[in-house]
């Protein structure tokens, strides 16, 4: 009786451990292109520079300032946000500023793509506290946003939000 049950065991451990293998170096695979580099440090100056402008970006909306929002937005801003109600471009966003209900904010799972030399590609999850007062306490959102360096200056050009549960 043992038999029937070593026998397949063995098998089953036998076909993981088979099949689960790496291909070999000799196969013709992504794994036997060149290794890619690994970041470079210029990458993590943008992935830095980027942080700490969206971190800018969320204080300037937490504390309704205009004046610090406005430079890190292009003229040709668009942002689409959760709320169904289509696209903001930059003087609605900054005209709607000061009816911001963000309490606090937690910023969380930064990854920058570089597209070129003068854009990238960001998304990250924020988590958003609203006043003690509001019907909804709190929400997370992940986001992803294009920006561009135009005159030596990093700023967001396009921005999309997605609620999550």
């Amino acid at each position: 009786m043992r038999k029937y049950i070593v026998l397949p065991c063995a098998a089953l451990l036998f076909g993981f451990s088979y099949w689960g293998q790496q291909p070999s170096q000799t196969q013709s695979s992504p794994a036997n292109q060149a290794p890619q580099p690994a970041k470079s440090s210029a990458d993590s100056e943008l992935t830095n520079l980027l942080d700490a402008k969206i971190k800018a970006e969320w204080e300037a909306i937490k504390t309704k300032n205009e004046k610090a929002l406005g430079p890190l937005l292009t003229d040709d801003y668009v942002a689409v946000e959760a709320d169904r109600e289509g696209e903001r471009y930059k003087w609605k966003v900054l005209n709607e500023l000061q009816q911001s209900l963000v309490a606090d904010y937690t910023l969380s799972f930064l990854k920058v793509t570089k597209l070129c030399q003068e854009a990238a590609f960001v998304r990250y999850e924020v988590f958003i506290k609203f006043p003690p007062k509001s019907l909804v306490p709190f929400e997370k959102l992940l986001v992803a946003e294009v920006w561009v360096n135009r005159d030596g200056q990093w700023q967001s050009m396009h921005y999309q939000e997605t609620k999550v549960k």
